[in-house]
């Protein structure tokens, strides 16, 4: 009688507009203090703010964002578990892992894409080089201290990275973090000697005069950093499409009612102008899509990296 009470109570408590009824998580591949943090810490707020009551952030940093990629994989699709995902867990890095873990297609639903993601390459204020010419210089002038930090293994950064090399003849040696707070703790000491992550991560430090920028993907300069120019205007092209996205992700087998609302309330949540502000001040550029528009874009820039990828021949376990 009283589980039967009890089961009546629940299905009377679930939202009528087809939300999940509980605690929901936003689960993030990276350590706090980064841009996809504060993403989903955003989002998270604004939910709240909307009407989806219990929305946490909860990060699973390491493996270059796979322990949250495939812990998201495996739990129940009922909405309640959901994933802030960068653009090459989808895009890059089917062409670069042997064994990625889980299939993007297969494995995951698109719910609803959130932010472009302008990305940087930065170096410590103390460092002698200021552009991207001098950096370049300073390489070839050093070698084998071309080190480059990175916050994922595999990303577009170091794609960049490499073909910049190519056409320079510089290797640049990469390292690898578990997250761009921790990269740039070694940026602003000088133990590496630039640093690649998302704009949007760096600006603090940039701000407290911490680290300085050496260039920016696209081919754009950016609102909130006018006066940082792109790699490309520097005669440096192989950065330009190194700006990727973050997106939100469920496991593959949610219902169709959970998942649109879902999208309704992420879409809704990014038209609020004091959230596209605040991201906007950090870097981010908030481009929402629907799940289909998301599907698609996965799609397409999968292929435009895969010959990309092989030519680099870049190959992780």
């Amino acid at each position: 009688m009283l589980l039967a009470a009890s089961a009546a109570h629940a299905q009377q408590a679930a939202p009528s507009n087809g939300l999940p009824n509980g605690l929901i998580k936003i689960v993030v591949g990276f350590a706090p203090g980064g841009a996809a943090d504060l993403t989903a810490r955003t989002f998270a707020e604004q939910l709240s703010k909307e009407g989806v009551k219990e929305v946490i952030v909860e990060n699973r940093p390491g493996a270059s964002s796979r322990i949250a990629n495939t812990y998201v994989q495996r739990a129940a699709p009922d909405g309640l578990t959901l994933l802030l995902a960068t653009s090459p867990a989808f895009t890059i890095y089917p062409h670069t892992y042997k064994n990625l873990g889980y299939d993007g297609d297969k494995d995951f639903r698109p719910i609803a894409l959130l932010v472009d993601i302008p990305t940087a390459i930065v170096t410590g204020a103390d460092q002698p080089y200021s552009n991207m010419s001098e950096y370049v210089a300073w390489a070839k002038q050093h070698p084998g201290k071309a080190t480059l930090g990175l916050a994922a293994q595999g990303s577009s950064g170091q794609l960049g990275a490499i073909a910049l090399g190519k056409a320079i003849g510089v290797e640049f040696a990469p390292v690898v973090y578990k997250g761009a707070s921790l990269m740039l703790l070694d940026v602003v000491s000088s133990r590496v000697s630039m640093g690649w992550d998302a704009a949007a991560s760096m600006v603090p430090l940039y701000q407290g005069g911490k680290i300085k920028f050496l260039g920016l993907s696209g081919s754009e300069r950016l609102a909130s950093l006018p006066g940082v120019p792109t790699a490309k205007e520097q005669g440096f092209p192989q950065f330009e499409a190194a700006t990727s996205f973050y997106a939100v992700f469920a496991p593959a087998g949610l219902p169709d009612k959970t998942a649109a609302a879902l999208e309704r309330a992420f879409l809704q949540a990014a038209r609020d102008p004091g959230l596209v502000k605040r991201l906007q001040d950090n870097g981010l550029i908030v481009k929402p899509m629907d799940h289909a528009q998301l599907a698609a874009r996965v799609r397409t820039e999968r292929a435009f990296w895969a010959p990309i990828a092989k030519e680099s021949g870049i190959v992780f376990e």
